[in-house]
């Protein structure tokens, strides 16, 4: 049984000073997660929203469908010039994440504080 995917966006101010949209995903993700995880982040104001970090760390399951999701996400960020990073990853995602080139795209961080340290 999935558990249902939910996500909500806080606004940050990173150690420098910048505005940082935190996407903070809670659940599992998978194919019936495209509202959550695409209609969440497309809401974010993309001439305002430079720095987004993603917040993996109450997700209990992510599968191949919700790694595409994820995917076309930071696609569409990368074209909008957004800088990402992600963190909260279990180290089994982490490694999945790297496999299939996510790192191309995202930064992968253990904590927040890691990845607020980064930007």
């Amino acid at each position: 049984m999935q558990n249902e995917t939910k996500a909500r966006i806080d606004q940050i101010t990173s150690p420098a000073g910048h505005s940082v949209a935190v996407l903070r995903f809670e659940g599992d993700i998978a194919s019936t997660s495209k509202e959550a995880v695409l209609g969440t982040y497309q809401t974010l104001p993309k001439d305002s929203s430079r720095l987004v970090l993603l917040d993996f760390s109450k997700v209990e399951y992510i599968n191949s469908s919700g790694i595409a999701l994820v995917i076309q996400m930071l696609i569409e960020a990368s074209n909008s010039g957004q800088k990402v990073f992600a963190f909260g990853l279990s180290p089994h995602f982490t490694k999945v994440f790297t496999m299939v080139g996510i790192t191309k795209y995202a930064g992968l961080f253990p904590r927040e504080a890691d990845a607020m340290a980064a930007l």
